[in-house]
């Protein structure tokens, strides 16, 4: 209430003043205030945290390295999120002639950096700008040993005999070349994208210069619902299959065998980089997470329940013929899971997750190498680097022949790990001419075929 001449006359009569000076001093209107106060000073308190506490809501960000090219240049992503069910972006596996791809991936990625908060709490979101630096780099298509790396892929898995992987392929404009490269799998690049969408829920694969989206060849439900919402958000054609020729070891076909929905995005233009079209796409991918990214499923083979990230690791490496049937069920270790097959023990190690190293081998190390190695000191002896085909310096052994082309195919490194001995004869196989050679991860026996004439044709088996 506003002060009046009257209250200012009432103020300078000392029994006036002093009454006040009375009601002021009661308990009741002294503890009204102490309250006030200390609301007062709370709020002082919490107000300059209130952002700081928002902040500290929105999805993490992170940069990681994934790998290196053959020609050492690095393969980065950008995750956005933390959520359980992952979605990777990848641009230019095209190099030199899909920059544009590389430069959209790269917006994308700049725009959910400055945007978090658009990745839904339940979605960890990866940009991979470019999977071919060294094509990027070059300016072809192919990676730097000249193969196609969205040809090279394992599509041997799926049902559909149409996409399985082949030496000859058909390339840009229905070309047709030996790009396929040597083997499924065989490039460094390729292998390091399979082992990161292992545990992936959904992949999107961004070429250029179709205008039109379409999903895996081989019926999934998921992959066809994610094109479809894709195309109609961009604004581009939907074709449930690519209208121009049959692609064989597409990355999008290996990704929907294993229950991973998968689709690729092309580009009208050959230079643009259409962001906004893309961008609505992806908000569409990620509006409607729960219809078109499938959390991966356990498996049983052999009648033994493979988990599922296990299973997609020992189905794309290999299964069964690399692997064996699982013996048992998957065990709890301290960082995850581990299962023992018949020739190898996988173990599931979840302080690598988004990593190409999440599933590996257990390996057998050199006492175990030592102990195997009954051809004797001649076996463990470093062999002499110029008359070896392919020389390991870290183990100082080497590879050759039937041993070399079996652990090239099967997964080198990554699977087997590098050789612990020479190959020597192994008497106490099943087999008296049997050899063997030992790896960091496992023991292979090469058995003569039956009925063949040439003494080296041979199968190798684990």
């Amino acid at each position: 209430m506003a002060w009046s001449f009257e209250h200012l006359a009432n103020w300078l009569r000392p029994e006036w003043r002093a009454s006040w000076w009375q009601s002021v001093r009661s308990p009741s209107v002294l503890r009204s205030r102490f309250l006030a106060l200390s609301l007062c000073a709370l709020i002082c308190c919490l107000w300059p945290s209130a952002p700081a506490a928002a902040q500290q809501a929105l999805p993490p960000v992170r940069d990681l390295l994934l790998g290196y090219s053959s020609q050492g240049r690095p393969i980065n992503a950008v995750q956005i999120g933390s959520g359980p069910r992952k979605l990777v972006v990848v641009g230019d596996t095209h190099g030199g002639p899909e920059a544009n791809t590389y430069t959209l991936t790269l917006q994308l990625a700049e725009h959910f950096r400055a945007n978090p908060a658009e990745v839904p709490p339940e979605i960890r979101l990866y940009l991979i700008p470019t999977l071919n630096p060294d094509g990027l780099a070059l300016g072809t298509r192919f990676d730097a040993q000249g193969v196609d790396l969205n040809r090279n892929m394992n599509t041997n898995l799926d049902a559909c005999p149409e996409n399985d992987w082949n030496v000859t392929v058909q390339g840009a404009y229905g070309q047709v070349s030996d790009t396929g490269g040597p083997f499924p799998d065989s490039q460094i690049e390729s292998r390091l994208i399979r082992n990161f969408l292992l545990d992936a829920a959904g992949a999107i694969f961004i070429h250029s210069n179709a205008g039109l989206v379409f999903p895996a060849f081989c019926e999934h439900a998921p992959s066809n619902r994610m094109g479809q919402l894709y195309a109609e958000a961009a604004g581009y054609l939907y074709n449930r299959y690519w209208p121009n020729y049959q692609i064989t070891g597409g990355m999008h076909d290996w990704a929907g065998s294993l229950g991973i929905a998968a689709i690729t995005p092309e580009l009208i233009s050959g230079v643009n980089t259409e962001f906004p079209q893309n961008l609505a796409g992806l908000r569409a991918v990620l509006a409607n997470w729960p219809d078109v990214l499938p959390t991966p499923e356990d498996r049983i083979e052999a009648n033994v329940v493979l988990p599922a990230l296990l299973w997609r690791y020992w189905k794309a490496l290999g299964a069964t013929a690399v692997f064996g049937a699982p013996l048992a069920p998957a065990q709890p270790t301290p960082d995850g899971l581990a299962q023992t097959f018949r020739n190898a023990r996988l173990e599931l190690r979840r302080s690598l997750a988004d990593t190409p190293y999440l599933v590996q081998a257990q390996p057998l190390g050199r006492r175990s190498a030592e102990m195997l190695a009954y051809g004797g000191a001649t076996a463990l002896t470093p062999t002499d680097p110029a008359t070896a085909p392919r020389y390991f310096t870290e183990t100082g052994h080497s590879l050759r022949e039937s041993f070399l082309v079996f652990w090239e195919r099967g997964g080198g490194a990554d699977v087997f790990g590098l050789p612990l001995s020479e190959e020597f004869p192994g008497a106490h196989c099943r087999s008296a001419a049997a050899h063997r050679a030992i790896f960091r991860a496992r023991c292979l026996r090469l058995l003569p075929r039956r009925r063949q004439r040439a003494p080296r044709t041979a199968w190798l088996a684990a």
